[in-house]
C-alpha cells in the first residue's frame, strides 16, 4: 500500500489544531475584575495544583485574586524591602504577631524559597505585585524582574486564606469567594507596636456569618495561628474605628444577609500600612488579595 507523506503532515497539522481548542478551554476567555485591571482566569483554575498556579501567574495567563484558589494549600503576604530596612520590618513582625506571622525569610538577593514552596521564584509567581517608592504606591505588575537586585530581602507572611478551606469543610460559607473573589480589608485604629521606622495601625479582613456560624469559625481559626488565628473582633464595627462597610479600604465589599454580623481578623495588609510610614526608597509587596500560593497545606500550620 502505497503511503503518501502529505498525510503525515495533515495529521499533523490536525493534532496542533486540538491542542491549541484543548489550550482555549482550559485557559479561557478574559474577565474583568471590579479593581479595573483585565484578568485572564481558567475555567477550573481553583483546583489547579499550587505549582500549576504559580505557572500560570509566570506565564502570565493568570494575575487575579487567589480566595478560595488552591484549596488546602497555604497562601502568603509578601513584603520586599531593601536589606538595610529587613531587621526593622522583622522585628515589627516579631512584636505583631497576628497580623504579621512569619512562614519564611529570604536572605539578601535570594529570590527562590526554600521552604514553603522550594525553587518558586518570588520574581514572577505571584498573580500580581504592588510597588511602593518612598512610601508611595507608584505601580502594580505582574513580575518584578526588573526591580530585582542584590540588596532584596523577602519575608513571607501568614495569610487568612489559610484557614478557609477549613471553614468551607465545616460547611461556613464565604461570600467573597462567590461573589467577587477580593475578601473586604480594612483600616482600624487599633495600633500596631512600633519598630524602628515601621509603625502604623492594624488592617482587618472581615468575612459576616451568623452568631452561631462566627463562634464556630472563631473556634477553627483559632487553630491556625499562620492564618491570623482567632477573629480580633466580632460585631460592631465601629469598635475598631471602621465607619462603613460597604466601603473597604482594600478588597470588594461582600452581600450581608439578615441576621449576620461581621466577623474580623488581624490582616497581613497591615505591613503596607507600615511600610507607607518607613518610606523605604523601594518596597514590593503582593497587591491585596493577590497572594503567593505555597506547597505546604494549611493543615500542616494547624496547632
Amino acid at each position: 500500500m502505497f503511503f503518501n507523506p502529505d498525510w503525515l503532515v495533515f495529521i499533523s497539522n490536525v493534532v496542533e489544531v486540538l491542542k491549541n481548542c484543548v489550550q482555549y478551554f482550559v485557559y479561557a476567555v478574559p474577565d474583568f475584575s471590579s479593581s479595573g485591571h483585565e484578568l485572564t482566569q481558567m475555567t477550573d483554575f481553583k483546583t489547579l495544583s499550587p505549582k500549576r498556579l504559580r505557572s500560570a501567574c509566570r506565564d502570565g495567563t493568570f494575575d487575579g485574586p487567589t480566595s478560595g484558589y488552591a484549596p488546602g494549600s497555604v497562601q502568603a503576604n509578601v513584603v520586599i524591602l531593601p536589606s538595610s530596612y529587613a531587621q526593622e520590618f522583622e522585628e515589627f513582625c516579631r512584636r505583631n504577631p497576628q497580623p504579621c506571622p512569619v512562614l519564611e525569610v529570604l536572605s539578601a538577593g535570594d529570590f527562590e524559597l526554600n521552604k514553603i514552596a522550594p525553587k518558586a521564584d518570588i520574581r514572577t509567581d505571584l498573580p500580581r505585585y504592588r510597588i511602593f517608592r518612598d512610601g508611595h504606591i507608584q505601580s502594580e505588575a505582574t513580575d518584578i524582574l526588573d526591580l530585582w537586585n542584590e540588596k532584596l530581602v523577602t519575608f513571607l507572611l501568614g495569610c487568612s486564606f489559610v484557614a478557609e478551606d477549613a471553614l468551607l469543610k465545616a460547611g461556613l460559607l464565604l461570600p467573597h469567594i462567590s461573589e467577587t473573589g477580593f475578601v473586604p480589608m480594612y483600616r482600624t485604629t487599633l495600633p500596631c507596636e512600633s519598630a524602628g521606622r515601621f509603625e502604623g495601625t492594624m488592617v482587618v479582613s472581615m468575612r459576616p456569618f451568623e452568631l452561631e456560624e462566627a463562634e464556630r469559625a472563631a473556634d477553627i481559626t483559632k487553630r491556625y495561628p499562620m492564618a491570623h488565628g482567632a477573629p480580633i473582633h466580632i460585631g460592631d464595627p465601629a469598635i475598631l474605628g471602621i465607619e462603613d462597610l460597604h466601603n473597604p479600604e482594600f478588597g470588594e465589599p461582600v452581600t450581608m444577609s439578615p441576621g449576620q454580623v461581621p466577623v474580623f481578623w488581624a490582616c497581613g495588609v497591615t505591613p503596607q500600612i507600615a511600610i507607607a510610614n518607613a518610606k523605604p526608597p523601594l518596597a514590593i509587596t503582593h497587591a491585596p488579595g493577590h497572594m503567593f500560593v505555597a506547597d505546604i497545606t494549611s493543615e500542616s500550620t494547624r496547632i
